[in-house]
């Protein structure tokens, strides 16, 4: 029988930048596609995502990127016509930590969202040094 996780994988934890000697390590904090063919051109290749907000199936125009945790499960399904042409590469954040990136995250669209409706509103100081005093706490650097 098939395992249920066959074709799953995680992206290692830590890779090597091998044009620095000696090499050094980059942690895989967030995982990025940039795909090079267009949606038609192949059939299946869709990027599979599993995360704590369910699965995700992605498939995106040439010149689009996704991206996702590096802690994600993930799997290509097979290409059944054409070829899928894509890219992958890994990134290093400044914040270490999944959680504290996703509370920066909804915070900035928060600031966001806040600028677009109410240009110039008071909260809008307070809530972007927050926010930059988050950053400097959690970040590595």
């Amino acid at each position: 029988g098939q395992s249920p996780h066959e074709g799953w994988q995680r992206c290692n934890a830590i890779r090597y930048d091998r044009r620095q000697q000696p090499a050094l390590p980059v942690r895989t904090d967030l995982s990025a596609t940039l795909f090079f063919a267009e949606p038609d051109e192949y059939d299946g290749g869709e990027l599979v995502i599993e995360d704590t907000y369910g699965s995700h199936r992605v498939k995106l125009p040439a010149g689009h990127l996704i991206l996702y945790p590096g802690s994600s499960l993930h799997k290509v399904t097979p290409v059944t016509r054409g070829a899928r042409v894509a890219s992958f590469f890994w990134l290093q954040s400044l914040v270490r930590s999944d959680a504290q990136r996703r509370q920066l995250f909804e915070l900035d669209v928060a600031i966001q969202s806040l600028t677009a409706r109410v240009p110039g509103a008071a909260e809008l100081v307070s809530l972007t040094g927050v926010y930059h005093n988050l950053l400097r706490a959690w970040s590595d650097v």
